[in-house]
């Protein structure tokens, strides 16, 4: 997994500037009680928050955010750029969830699927879906 993360980041490039961040988990055995998780998930969100600066746009992989497909997040890109968001945050978080911080913090949250994905291959989904979103804006070939 990590080679194909590595290649299509390396293909993203070619078009913008990349840069992959990740926060280490907090552990969470499976005898948690909901308190105990909220708790985790509050403490990943700190991590995460840690890292977004206040002008960046952030997008949140969240299963209750709307759909969107190839198109509308080249467009999304598009537009964004076009309004001076030179920075934008794709977040994906931890296997719990996230906190209720880090969604007030998403500008925009994206459920990339109802099913449920490791984190590995959700970051390759995710990148595959940046590149082909630079395809589509530069007009140049992509599978459809």
């Amino acid at each position: 997994m990590r080679d194909g993360m590595h290649e299509y980041a390396k293909r993203i490039q070619a078009y913008d500037k990349l840069e992959i961040i990740e926060v280490p988990d907090e552990k969470a055995p499976e005898n948690n009680s909901d308190a105990q998780n909220e708790k985790v998930k509050e403490k990943e969100g700190e991590r995460l928050l840690a890292r977004i600066k206040p002008d960046e746009f952030v997008i949140l992989l969240d299963l209750a955010g709307k759909s969107m497909g190839s198109v509308e997040l080249s467009e999304e890109i598009d537009a964004l750029h076009t309004q001076g968001k030179s920075r934008i945050d794709f977040v994906i978080g931890g296997s719990l969830g996230v906190s209720k911080d880090l969604i007030a913090r998403a500008d925009y949250r994206w459920c990339l699927s109802k099913n449920t994905f490791p984190h590995q291959l959700c970051r390759i989904i995710v990148l595959e879906q940046i590149y082909r979103a630079f395809r589509i804006l530069h007009h140049e070939p992509y599978h459809k």
